[in-house]
Formats: C-alpha cells, sequence, structure tokens
C-alpha cells in the first residue's frame, strides 16, 4: 500500500497477536494508522526504541534500539551516545515511518523525555511513573496522582495523567529544557516528599521488598538513557479486552476511578476517544506556563 508517497508492502495481516481478544496484526496496524495525528507530537523528534515480538506477547520478545533489519531507508535515524558507544535509532516523525515500523514487530514504541535535536541535557517533560506493588493498584495509583498533581501545580507545572497500558499511570509535566540530572532530582525529590507523607502507601525505592502494599514513583524515568512507553503507544501486555494502550485520561476520569476497571481502553477506545475529544494529552505540547524542573 502506499502511505504519505512511500510504498509499503505489509505482511502476516491474520496473525492474531493478542489471542484473548483475537486482534490480529491487521487490527494493530489499524490502530496506528488512525492514532498518528495525536500520538506523532508526542514521539516527533525523539530517538524511539521498541519492544519487539513478531508473534505477539506470547512470543519472544526483545528490546531494539537499533532501526530493525528490513526498515526501509527513508525513516530518518539520529545518532545516539551510549555508554557503549554511538548507535543510530528511528526518529518515528510520520504516519509511514510508524507503520513501516509496527510492520516489522516493532509494536511498542519507546521515547526518552529529551528531543535528539537539542540533546540529552535538554528535557522538556518531566515523567513519574506509578506502579502498583503487590496489594495496591490503579486506583490508588490515582490517588497518589491526585496529591503528586497538588504539589506539581504549587511548583508551576502542569501535571497530564497517561495510562501506563499495564497497571499503573504516567503523569507528565511540560517543563523548560534542563539536564536529566536536575530533573531526576527534582522527581526524586517529590517521590521522597510523599513518601514521607504516607510511608504505608508509597515508596520511592526500587526494592522488591519495599513495594509489598505500596505505589512506586518511579523517577528514574528522567536519567537521559531511559526511556518511557510513548503515549499512545500498543503495550505487549494480554488481557481479555484486548492489548493495553498508553491512553491519555482526564484528571476527571482519575478522580472518578474507583476499580481498576474505570480505565481500561481497548485500541479501538482510544481511538473513538481522540476523535470525540482530541489529544487529551495537549497540554504537554502546549507550554503554557512552562517552568524549570526546579522552582
Amino acid at each position: 500500500m502506499d502511505i504519505e508517497g512511500h510504498r509499503l508492502s505489509l505482511s502476516h495481516l491474520d496473525r492474531v497477536l493478542f489471542p484473548g481478544s483475537g486482534h490480529t496484526k491487521a487490527q494493530v496496524l489499524h490502530y496506528y494508522a488512525q492514532i498518528a495525528p495525536v500520538m506523532l507530537p508526542h514521539v516527533a523528534g525523539r530517538p524511539a526504541s521498541f519492544v519487539r515480538a513478531p508473534e505477539g506477547p506470547a512470543g519472544e520478545s526483545w528490546i531494539a534500539k537499533n532501526p530493525p533489519a528490513g526498515a526501509p531507508d527513508w525513516v530518518p535515524v539520529v545518532p545516539v551516545e551510549h555508554r557503549d558507544g554511538a548507535t543510530e535509532q528511528v526518529v518515528i516523525d510520520s504516519t509511514a515511518a510508524l507503520i513501516a515500523m509496527v510492520n516489522l514487530g516493532a509494536y511498542e514504541v519507546h521515547v526518552p523525555q529529551w528531543p535528539a535535536a537539542a540533546g540529552r541535557d535538554a528535557h522538556d517533560r518531566l515523567v513519574l511513573d506509578l506502579d502498583p506493588g503487590p496489594g495496591t493498584d490503579l486506583v490508588v495509583c490515582c490517588r497518589v496522582a491526585e496529591r503528586l498533581r497538588q504539589l506539581l501545580d504549587e511548583d508551576g507545572l502542569t501535571a497530564c495523567p497517561v495510562l501506563s497500558g499495564s497497571k499503573g499511570l504516567h503523569l507528565y509535566a511540560p517543563i523548560r529544557p534542563a539536564s536529566g540530572r536536575a530533573v531526576s532530582a527534582y522527581a526524586k525529590g517529590l517521590a521522597e516528599r510523599l513518601t514521607g507523607e504516607h510511608p504505608g502507601l508509597v515508596v520511592a525505592s526500587m526494592a522488591k521488598l519495599e513495594r509489598r502494599g505500596r505505589v512506586l514513583i518511579d523517577w528514574s524515568q528522567n536519567a537521559s538513557a531511559k526511556t518511557t512507553a510513548a503515549p499512545y503507544t500498543v503495550r505487549l501486555r494480554e488481557r481479555a479486552q484486548g492489548p493495553g494502550v498508553a491512553a491519555p485520561v482526564t484528571w476527571d476520569e482519575v478522580a472518578a476511578c474507583r476499580s481498576p476497571g474505570d480505565l481500561v481502553f481497548t485500541p479501538e477506545a482510544v481511538v473513538e476517544r481522540a476523535a470525540d475529544r482530541g489529544d487529551l494529552l495537549g497540554a504537554l505540547l502546549s507550554g503554557d506556563g512552562v517552568r524549570g524542573p526546579v522552582p
């Protein structure tokens, strides 16, 4: 098929990737084609990495930073420095590039909090990953998110909630460009402050023993070397309703959440929400009232 002037040969369209719901590769490709207008502004210009799983979540999966074998030569790449040297990474700057990557089994898209053109020391958004430990759930994450929203608002930052597509919640906030070290220090301070307020509910440590019955506020994804599942990406999580999606939600929806099932959206539902309501994560792009990460 032709996409934006590029010829693509799509393969294995009838492959069932999510047996629980019957979602096929064709349906996942269709989702990405439909959601691209609101997804692209959140990933364009950022070096992408992928969770590749050609057979779906039940098959072999791996994290890929290099362009997948077979990637068209018109898909843009940028050099990115890592500890073990520089590597080229794909930049998803168009619907065609997105579909080309998904067609190669790169179903889950991750990006850092800095754009390639500005570099690793110019983070333009902060992220907090709220991950429920054993004995907690998305409902508890929502209550923690509401308190974090208050703290961020006190510092002049606008918090934007996004379902992780797994079990938890991501909070983003647009910031003036700053180093990963500065943003991480600020995010860690928020996590530790909330841990001090609610030690039986929140933890800022990755230690598994400490996470039981608590919500982990993972501040570490603000490090320049880290990435986060991109807004609107499909997640390789098998659920009865179908694949999870990193779906933006409203604060009213967060406040009203009383059961994890209250905030579960299929890819089709996410497309419908975007068609009806636009990009619920638009505040992350507007830059209105943006302040630095260390007020």
